[in-house]
């Protein structure tokens, strides 16, 4: 009779460990997939920035070298497994390309009208939701595995597993700065 109360427990604990396992591997993955949709994002962004660029060069080749030579210098890192430092250097780097062109756009009206540069603008507006959306949704998957990982009794498997907590994705700070009404 003890020895089968003493096999049920350990096959309990068994199940336990490994029900565990399989709820952080699940969250893992969650998070590496969310990471790399924001890559993703980034990448169709960038190729949109490019649309742009090559636009712009019909009307000034001067600033649309400039803007290549900038574009070339900060290439959207596409690994296959991006970091949260790489997702947040493709963001820096993406908002200064941006920054740029919209500049150009304004001293160049021809250009700013110009159907193709407004459907590009548009579609870039577009990646910029999807990707300010994927980072929400990533930032809350690391909140589930942090919470998971730091979490006693998880926190011995995972511990012991080597899970560990994940970085969060940088706050936007320029999107602080809304006006107060």
């Amino acid at each position: 009779m003890t020895i089968i109360i003493v096999i049920a427990v350990i096959a309990v604990i068994l199940l336990w460990v490994i029900g565990t396992q399989n709820k952080l591997v699940k969250s893992d993955e969650i998070c590496n997939n969310a990471l790399k949709q924001i890559n993703v994002q980034q990448i169709s962004r960038y190729d949109a920035l490019q649309a742009l660029i090559k636009l712009t060069r019909e009307y000034a080749s001067y600033e649309a070298d400039t803007l290549q030579k900038i574009v070339d210098a900060r290439k959207i890192t596409s690994s296959a497994a991006p970091t949260v430092a790489d997702i947040n250097a493709n963001e820096d780097a993406l908002k200064e390309i941006s920054a740029k062109l919209i500049a150009v756009a304004e001293a160049y009206p021809d250009l700013k009208a110009n159907q193709n540069y407004q459907q590009t603008m548009a579609s870039i507006e577009k990646y910029e939701e999807n990707v300010r959306l994927s980072r929400m949704t990533y930032n809350d998957t690391v909140t589930r595995m942090n919470t998971q990982v730091r979490s006693f009794p998880t926190s011995l498997i995972a511990g012991i597993l080597g899970f560990a907590k994940r970085d969060y994705l940088a706050d936007d700070v320029t999107k602080k700065d809304y006006p107060v009404i």
